[in-house]
């Protein structure tokens, strides 16, 4: 009798914790999640910099250097620098309304040809109130493209 009393107690000891309802993996999830609301308001409150452009792992970054980015909550860019302004345009999409974890973030350059290099449908990897960090994988040969702006 006390060797079957042993043997659930130690059941219930060991085995009921794998038997839980929730894993770690669904916390994970919820917090990888993007709030939309949340990233509009932190992108157009200041002005940006980039602090990192990498196209087909080529470090491009200088040719933003002296160059503010200003996100208007219209979704009009600006890139202002002491003797050029270039506009554009920005919006942060959902390919699914009811999923905040596949959330882009839009930005379109006409010209010049540098700038033009911005425009993409970039994934979120990050953000906070100073930094956002973005990436896109190319379809056609899975190159990986970096942008990480810093708010100044």
């Amino acid at each position: 009798m006390k060797q079957k009393i042993f043997y659930i107690v130690t059941f219930l000891i060991l085995g009921l914790p794998f038997i839980s309802c929730e894993t770690s993996d669904d916390v994970a999830m919820e917090n990888t999640e993007i709030n939309i609301t949340d990233l509009k308001a932190t992108v157009t409150s200041g002005t940006w910099v980039v602090a990192l452009f990498e196209e087909e792992g080529l470090d491009e970054t200088t040719d933003f250097s002296g160059f503010s980015f200003l996100f208007n909550a219209d979704g009009v860019l600006r890139a202002d620098s002491s003797d050029n302004s270039i506009s554009g345009a920005w919006s942060i999409t959902s390919d699914d309304d009811d999923s905040k974890d596949d959330v882009d973030f839009n930005i379109f350059f006409s010209s010049p040809a540098n700038f033009a290099e911005l425009s993409e449908d970039w994934d979120i990897v990050s953000f906070s109130e100073t930094r956002i960090e973005l990436k896109d994988v190319s379809d056609d040969d899975s190159t990986v493209d970096r942008l990480i702006l810093e708010k100044q």
